[in-house]
């Protein structure tokens, strides 16, 4: 019954336990769906609470329903993060630039009274006792809030990611895409079917980034669908070479836009891409036709790259337009023809980046509006699992009832 109330409760953006005890005692529809029992707001919050691992697997069981009724036809699902906001105010969160701005602030306001105690001192006919009281408390005031930060700092150290928040632990600040902008919050992930728009699958992390998401996000996509072969959309920010090797041995493929992080072509120079890798003689050609041949090996960020590059470089006549050091030494991952093979991929499908933002940013953009400003309501990892498992799952309520109909949904739910 009460995970009725629920269902009933998020499929009409009701989502606060307070308001949903109110509906059991004044709305005629869901009077008769629980049958005339009306539980108290902190029955039904304990009920959220305490039984978060199977109202997830409830989410998970409508996709199992899904599968059986054959929605996953096209094993084609795209692959996006999107920032939610935690209960955690902005300023009950502190990372070490925030901590230093605000310990700047306060001893610029001391140094601000402290001037202003000493014209008091000078001039102690032009400024009333009450003024000198009032300077010396906000003083007072100010060094307590010194210490708490100093206190906020120690805590800060020992923490993981060097970032503590006071309402919601788990909440972490995030970078939004507004330039310089950023909420204190979640990164929810999604994995959206491409044909019927429904959410396969989905996970609330507290990292900050999409780069270490895109193999286990495909995989519960896939397992989810049931699906041996499957293709993944996503956007650059998912691009990571040891993930996209980890899709490519488990049969996944990835379609993901490659990272440009070299500031050569913004420089006016040649980038990678202007240098081509000939297999069978292991080397490069440059854009000048000179031979670019392995020299080393060497392993970074627990990558093993072999390094190239060609003894003509010092006497090369478009030197300058190609590096400003003695060489030119171009990087080659050992996995290389993964990325080089996805990439032909890519050039094959000019529609899949249309294809990806058509499918898994409209869900995100719908399930923000059901929730309103206030994204979630619970705190602590965990909590705010279930919550979105409830949303996840009126969303996809709402989709195959779209599809589908009432009727014939609830026959299938019986069946």
């Amino acid at each position: 019954m009460l995970l009725k109330i629920y269902i009933y409760g998020y499929l009409n953006r009701i989502q606060s336990s307070r308001r949903l005890e109110r509906e059991t005692q004044r709305n005629v529809e869901l009077i008769w769906l629980t049958g005339k029992l009306m539980p108290d707001f902190k029955t039904i919050a304990d009920f959220r609470k305490d039984n978060g691992p199977a109202i997830r697997n409830v989410c998970r069981e409508f996709i199992v329903l899904c599968r059986q009724l054959k929605l996953f036809s096209e094993a084609i699902v795209a692959i996006d993060g999107s920032k939610f906001k935690a209960v955690n105010n902005r300023d009950k969160n502190f990372t070490d630039r925030k901590l230093k701005a605000r310990r700047e602030q306060l001893e610029q306001s001391i140094g601000r009274y402290l001037a202003d105690l000493d014209r008091a001192d000078r001039e102690s006919t032009a400024v009333s006792e009450g003024r000198v009281s009032r300077l010396k408390d906000k003083i007072a005031g100010i060094k307590a809030q010194m210490q708490r930060l100093n206190e906020i700092g120690r805590q800060m150290q020992e923490a993981p990611d060097q970032q503590i928040s006071l309402t919601d632990p788990d909440a972490r600040s995030m970078a939004t895409s507004g330039r310089g902008t950023g909420i204190v919050g979640y990164n929810v992930q999604t994995a959206v079917d491409a044909k019927h728009h429904l959410i396969v699958a989905h996970e609330v992390t507290n990292v900050g980034h999409d780069r270490t998401h895109l193999s286990s996000m495909a995989k519960q996509a896939r397992r989810a669908m049931g699906q041996d072969k499957l293709t993944v959309l996503a956007d650059r920010g998912y691009f990571r070479s040891e993930e996209i090797r980890e899709c490519d041995q488990v049969g996944i493929t990835a379609l993901v836009p490659k990272l440009l992080t070299s500031g050569s072509k913004a420089e006016g120079r040649f980038d990678k891409r202007d240098f081509v890798y000939i297999p069978e003689s292991d080397e490069y050609r440059c854009p000048a036709g000179q031979r670019a041949i392995w020299r080393c090996t060497s392993v970074e960020q627990g990558m093993r790259l072999h390094k190239y590059w060609s003894s003509a470089c010092p006497r090369c006549p478009i030197k300058a337009q190609c590096t400003p050091g003695d060489y030119r030494r171009i990087a080659h991952w050992e996995h290389e023809h993964v990325l080089d093979a996805m990439q032909a991929r890519l050039e094959r499908t000019p529609q899949a980046s249309r294809l990806r933002r058509q499918t898994v940013e409209h869900p995100f953009a719908t399930l923000k509006a059901w929730m309103g400003s206030t994204h979630f309501l619970t705190k602590t990892l965990p909590r705010v699992s279930t919550e979105m498992s409830l949303h996840v799952l009126a969303y996809n309520l709402k989709r195959v009832m779209r599809i589908f109909g009432v009727q014939s949904l609830m026959r299938a739910m019986a069946a």
